[in-house]
């Protein structure tokens, strides 16, 4: 009997215990489920919140961003309005096209630029200001070092441009080159050398290595090399020379034409002649082949005898008694 009583008891027990543990677990499912729907209100609350905000700011910053565009919209049109006001007045003083252009496109750069920086102070954002003047920094020293050579042919040819030691048209030697300057850019010069041909130059190696100019001062001066016989009046022969280099029409009168002995040598009395040209209008070995023309015929007239070799007299004899013959 009360083995039964305790059986059941037990029974009893075991039914509460299991309806206890399932009230609980029924419990836990519905306290997950209200915080799932409290979580998903939350995160709806949230985000509404943040949307709000966002367009609260954006219609707080809407007179600013519409100033900041207005800026913008200012300093381009006065970007091309300068840059073109600059171009013109530099045309007048300057005929290197490449460092007008480069101005003008420098001042378009830097009024952009300043109007760029003002809209971004206007809306607020001068970190961003910072951060771009730090990156604009970083890229230019990155780009210097990246184009060392280029960089400094830019620069070299800027300078030449504004320094003006050759124009074009100016015959110059440099580089061991000697021609007429037909182009100077910024990155080189260009070059006409009298052969059909054409050399390029960087820049940089044109400016930092000496130039010799012959058209700067608007006269060159040639030297005529030649020697007379031991046989011969010397200061005759002088007066000779110089009277014919004189009559030439490209010989400029203004200079005075030279004659000085120099040397003793072994089968003539050796000179130089020296008289000036305009290298603009004339070229220098022309000038000086028909120089050597003219005295070289002022010469024979006058029966003073240049000296050359004895095999070329015999020669040139040999074959006029040949010419008599025939």
């Amino acid at each position: 009997m009360s083995s039964a009583i305790l059986v059941c008891g037990c029974k009893g027990t075991a039914n509460l215990s299991n309806d206890e543990t399932q009230s609980k677990a029924l419990s836990f499912s519905c306290y997950h489920y209200v915080l799932h729907i409290m979580d998903f209100s939350e995160a709806s609350g949230l985000i509404y919140a943040e949307l709000t905000s966002w367009i609260r700011t954006v219609i707080r910053y809407v007179p600013r961003l519409a100033l900041a565009i207005l800026l913008l919209l200012f300093c381009t049109f006065l970007a091309r309005w300068i840059s073109r006001w600059v171009v013109r007045g530099l045309n007048r003083i300057s005929t290197n096209l490449s460092l007008v252009n480069l101005t003008g496109a420098v001042v378009h750069v830097v009024i952009m630029a300043i109007g760029l920086f003002m809209a971004l102070g206007i809306l607020g954002l001068e970190k961003t200001v910072t951060s771009l003047l730090a990156g604009a920094g970083v890229i230019a020293l990155a780009i210097g070092f990246a184009f060392q050579d280029l960089t400094a042919n830019f620069i070299s040819g800027t300078m030449i441009a504004v320094a003006r030691p050759i124009q074009v048209g100016d015959t110059v030697e440099t580089n061991g080159f000697t021609g007429k300057v037909m182009d100077i850019k910024l990155r080189s010069i260009v070059i006409d050398n009298g052969k059909g041909q054409t050399v390029e130059l960087p820049s940089k190696d044109v400016f930092q290595k000496p130039i010799t100019n012959f058209s700067r001062i608007g006269h060159r001066r040639i030297e005529l090399n030649g020697g007379i016989s031991y046989l011969d009046d010397m200061t005759h022969a002088q007066q000779v020379a110089i009277a014919a280099v004189k009559q030439l029409p490209f010989v400029l009168d203004t200079l005075p034409v030279d004659l000085h002995y120099r040397n003793f040598g072994d089968n003539n009395v050796q000179f130089v002649l020296y008289f000036w040209i305009n290298p603009s209008a004339t070229n220098a070995q022309a000038a000086l082949s028909d120089a050597m023309i003219a005295v070289k015929r002022a010469f024979d007239e006058q029966k003073i005898l240049t000296v050359f070799a004895g095999q070329t007299f015999d020669l040139k004899h040999k074959l006029d008694q040949e010419e008599k013959e025939v």
